[in-house]
Protein backbone atom coordinates (compact mmCIF):
# COMPACT_ATOMS: atom_id res chain seq x y z
CA UNK A 1 0.00 0.00 0.00
CA UNK A 2 1.33 3.44 -0.94
CA UNK A 3 2.45 5.89 1.72
CA UNK A 4 0.12 8.91 1.88
CA UNK A 5 2.10 12.15 2.07
CA UNK A 6 0.97 15.77 2.31
CA UNK A 7 3.54 18.43 1.36
CA UNK A 8 2.90 21.93 2.74
CA UNK A 9 4.77 24.83 1.13
CA UNK A 10 4.63 27.41 3.92
CA UNK A 11 5.52 30.65 2.20
CA UNK A 12 3.21 33.31 0.71
CA UNK A 13 5.72 34.09 -2.04
CA UNK A 14 5.52 32.10 -5.32
CA UNK A 15 8.39 30.52 -7.25
CA UNK A 16 10.85 30.35 -4.37
CA UNK A 17 13.66 28.00 -3.43
CA UNK A 18 11.20 26.30 -1.10
CA UNK A 19 8.98 25.56 -4.10
CA UNK A 20 11.90 23.99 -5.93
CA UNK A 21 12.75 21.89 -2.89
CA UNK A 22 9.12 20.83 -2.42
CA UNK A 23 8.74 19.93 -6.09
CA UNK A 24 11.90 17.84 -5.98
CA UNK A 25 10.69 16.00 -2.88
CA UNK A 26 7.22 15.47 -4.36
CA UNK A 27 8.46 14.16 -7.69
CA UNK A 28 10.85 11.72 -6.05
CA UNK A 29 8.26 10.49 -3.55
CA UNK A 30 5.71 9.90 -6.31
CA UNK A 31 8.28 8.12 -8.44
CA UNK A 32 8.98 5.84 -5.46
CA UNK A 33 5.31 4.95 -5.20
CA UNK A 34 3.86 7.39 -2.67
CA UNK A 35 0.57 9.21 -3.04
CA UNK A 36 1.31 12.90 -2.54
CA UNK A 37 -0.96 15.89 -2.09
CA UNK A 38 0.51 19.41 -2.12
CA UNK A 39 -0.81 22.46 -0.25
CA UNK A 40 0.91 25.58 -1.60
CA UNK A 41 0.17 28.65 0.52
CA UNK A 42 1.60 30.92 -2.20
CA UNK A 43 -0.66 29.86 -5.05
CA UNK A 44 -3.77 28.31 -3.51
CA UNK A 45 -6.55 29.94 -1.57
CA UNK A 46 -5.56 29.91 2.09
CA UNK A 47 -7.67 30.23 5.24
CA UNK A 48 -7.99 33.76 6.58
CA UNK A 49 -6.71 34.48 10.07
CA UNK A 50 -9.31 33.60 12.72
CA UNK A 51 -11.57 36.28 14.15
CA UNK A 52 -13.75 34.16 16.44
CA UNK A 53 -13.11 31.34 18.90
CA UNK A 54 -15.28 29.08 16.76
CA UNK A 55 -12.75 29.30 13.94
CA UNK A 56 -10.02 27.57 15.96
CA UNK A 57 -12.07 24.53 16.95
CA UNK A 58 -14.22 21.96 15.22
CA UNK A 59 -17.99 22.58 15.30
CA UNK A 60 -19.41 20.90 18.40
CA UNK A 61 -23.16 21.33 18.00
CA UNK A 62 -25.62 21.94 15.20
CA UNK A 63 -25.73 25.58 16.28
CA UNK A 64 -22.00 26.11 15.64
CA UNK A 65 -20.92 27.67 12.37
CA UNK A 66 -19.66 25.11 9.83
CA UNK A 67 -16.00 24.89 8.97
CA UNK A 68 -14.62 27.35 6.47
CA UNK A 69 -14.47 25.52 3.12
CA UNK A 70 -10.76 26.19 2.59
CA UNK A 71 -9.86 25.03 6.09
CA UNK A 72 -12.10 21.98 5.69
CA UNK A 73 -10.21 20.86 2.56
CA UNK A 74 -6.88 21.18 4.35
CA UNK A 75 -8.23 19.27 7.36
CA UNK A 76 -9.33 16.50 5.02
CA UNK A 77 -5.81 16.35 3.57
CA UNK A 78 -4.17 16.13 7.00
CA UNK A 79 -6.67 13.47 8.10
CA UNK A 80 -5.81 11.49 4.94
CA UNK A 81 -2.04 11.80 5.40
CA UNK A 82 0.32 9.39 7.09
CA UNK A 83 3.32 11.68 6.66
CA UNK A 84 3.36 15.50 6.53
CA UNK A 85 6.28 17.54 5.19
CA UNK A 86 6.70 21.26 5.82
CA UNK A 87 8.82 23.50 3.60
CA UNK A 88 9.28 27.11 4.69
CA UNK A 89 11.78 29.98 4.94
CA UNK A 90 12.79 31.27 8.33
CA UNK A 91 11.35 34.76 8.81
CA UNK A 92 12.11 36.74 11.96
CA UNK A 93 13.45 33.63 13.65
CA UNK A 94 10.35 31.48 13.08
CA UNK A 95 8.12 30.85 10.05
CA UNK A 96 5.97 33.09 7.84
CA UNK A 97 2.61 34.32 9.09
CA UNK A 98 0.90 32.42 6.26
CA UNK A 99 2.03 29.13 7.79
CA UNK A 100 1.05 30.25 11.30
CA UNK A 101 -2.47 31.12 10.10
CA UNK A 102 -2.68 27.75 8.34
CA UNK A 103 -1.79 26.00 11.60
CA UNK A 104 -4.30 28.08 13.57
CA UNK A 105 -7.12 27.24 11.15
CA UNK A 106 -6.31 23.58 10.44
CA UNK A 107 -4.79 22.00 13.56
CA UNK A 108 -8.04 22.53 15.43
CA UNK A 109 -9.26 21.45 18.81
CA UNK A 110 -11.48 18.46 18.13
CA UNK A 111 -9.51 17.48 15.05
CA UNK A 112 -5.81 17.57 15.97
CA UNK A 113 -6.19 17.38 19.76
CA UNK A 114 -8.91 17.33 22.40
CA UNK A 115 -8.85 18.49 26.00
CA UNK A 116 -10.18 16.01 28.53
CA UNK A 117 -13.24 16.95 30.60
CA UNK A 118 -11.19 17.21 33.79
CA UNK A 119 -7.52 17.67 34.57
CA UNK A 120 -4.66 19.21 32.57
CA UNK A 121 -4.18 16.38 30.05
CA UNK A 122 -5.40 16.13 26.46
CA UNK A 123 -5.83 13.53 23.71
CA UNK A 124 -3.47 13.61 20.74
CA UNK A 125 -5.78 12.92 17.81
CA UNK A 126 -3.13 12.77 15.05
CA UNK A 127 -1.09 10.00 16.68
CA UNK A 128 0.41 7.54 14.22
CA UNK A 129 1.49 10.16 11.72
CA UNK A 130 5.03 11.34 11.08
CA UNK A 131 6.44 14.62 9.83
CA UNK A 132 9.54 16.12 8.26
CA UNK A 133 10.60 19.78 8.50
CA UNK A 134 12.68 21.43 5.76
CA UNK A 135 13.58 25.08 6.28
CA UNK A 136 15.73 27.66 4.53
CA UNK A 137 17.38 30.60 6.27
CA UNK A 138 19.85 33.38 5.63
CA UNK A 139 21.44 33.09 9.07
CA UNK A 140 24.26 30.64 9.85
CA UNK A 141 23.33 27.50 11.72
CA UNK A 142 25.26 28.56 14.82
CA UNK A 143 23.25 31.81 14.98
CA UNK A 144 20.02 29.88 14.62
CA UNK A 145 21.09 27.57 17.43
CA UNK A 146 22.63 30.05 19.89
CA UNK A 147 20.59 33.22 19.33
CA UNK A 148 17.24 31.91 18.01
CA UNK A 149 17.52 28.61 19.91
CA UNK A 150 16.00 26.76 16.96
CA UNK A 151 12.75 28.67 17.55
CA UNK A 152 11.07 27.81 14.25
CA UNK A 153 11.60 24.07 14.33
CA UNK A 154 11.09 23.86 18.11
CA UNK A 155 7.71 25.57 17.83
CA UNK A 156 6.55 23.44 14.92
CA UNK A 157 8.03 20.16 16.13
CA UNK A 158 6.94 20.30 19.77
CA UNK A 159 4.25 22.95 20.28
CA UNK A 160 2.24 21.93 17.19
CA UNK A 161 3.10 18.49 15.83
CA UNK A 162 4.15 16.80 19.06
CA UNK A 163 1.21 18.32 20.91
CA UNK A 164 -1.11 16.64 18.40
CA UNK A 165 0.71 13.29 18.40
CA UNK A 166 2.73 13.67 15.19
CA UNK A 167 6.30 12.35 15.44
CA UNK A 168 8.92 14.42 13.58
CA UNK A 169 11.47 12.12 11.96
CA UNK A 170 13.83 14.75 10.57
CA UNK A 171 14.70 18.44 10.45
CA UNK A 172 16.75 19.83 7.55
CA UNK A 173 18.20 23.34 7.66
CA UNK A 174 19.63 24.94 4.52
CA UNK A 175 21.51 27.99 5.82
CA UNK A 176 23.03 31.23 4.49
CA UNK A 177 20.86 30.99 1.40
CA UNK A 178 21.67 34.48 0.07
CA UNK A 179 25.36 33.65 -0.12
CA UNK A 180 25.11 30.20 -1.63
CA UNK A 181 25.96 29.35 -5.23
CA UNK A 182 23.61 27.82 -7.78
CA UNK A 183 25.65 24.64 -7.43
CA UNK A 184 24.87 24.52 -3.71
CA UNK A 185 21.17 25.03 -4.38
CA UNK A 186 21.16 22.24 -6.94
CA UNK A 187 22.83 19.99 -4.36
CA UNK A 188 20.10 20.87 -1.83
CA UNK A 189 17.39 20.05 -4.37
CA UNK A 190 19.02 16.69 -5.09
CA UNK A 191 19.37 15.98 -1.36
CA UNK A 192 15.70 16.75 -0.84
CA UNK A 193 14.74 14.40 -3.65
CA UNK A 194 16.63 11.60 -1.93
CA UNK A 195 14.68 12.27 1.25
CA UNK A 196 11.43 12.13 -0.70
CA UNK A 197 12.31 8.74 -2.14
CA UNK A 198 13.33 7.44 1.29
CA UNK A 199 10.16 8.70 2.94
CA UNK A 200 8.06 7.05 0.25
CA UNK A 201 9.73 3.72 0.92
CA UNK A 202 9.92 3.98 4.69
CA UNK A 203 7.82 1.30 6.40
CA UNK A 204 4.74 2.68 8.14
CA UNK A 205 4.65 1.29 11.68
CA UNK A 206 0.90 1.64 11.97
CA UNK A 207 -1.37 2.39 9.04
CA UNK A 208 -3.43 5.50 9.75
CA UNK A 209 -7.09 4.94 8.81
CA UNK A 210 -8.19 7.50 6.24
CA UNK A 211 -9.97 10.29 8.09
CA UNK A 212 -8.53 9.42 11.51
CA UNK A 213 -8.43 12.48 13.71
CA UNK A 214 -11.38 14.12 11.97
CA UNK A 215 -13.92 13.47 14.70
CA UNK A 216 -16.04 16.13 16.34
CA UNK A 217 -16.59 16.72 20.05
CA UNK A 218 -13.88 19.26 20.66
CA UNK A 219 -14.16 20.16 24.29
CA UNK A 220 -13.02 23.63 25.25
CA UNK A 221 -10.50 24.00 22.48
CA UNK A 222 -7.64 26.36 21.71
CA UNK A 223 -8.75 29.93 21.90
CA UNK A 224 -11.70 29.18 24.17
CA UNK A 225 -10.44 31.70 26.68
CA UNK A 226 -10.28 34.63 24.22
Amino acid sequence: MSTRIVVIVGTPLPDTLNHALAASYTDAARAAGAEVRVIDLATEEAPAHPRTAGEVRMPRTADDAPLDAVAARAIEDIAWAEHVVFFFPQWWGTYPGALKVFIDRVFLSGFAFRYRPTGPLWDKLLTGRTARIVMTMDSPRVWNAVVYRHAAETSLRHAVLGYCGVRTIGVTRFDQVRHRSDESRRAWIAETARRGARDAGRPIRHRVPIGAGAGAGAGAGAGAGV
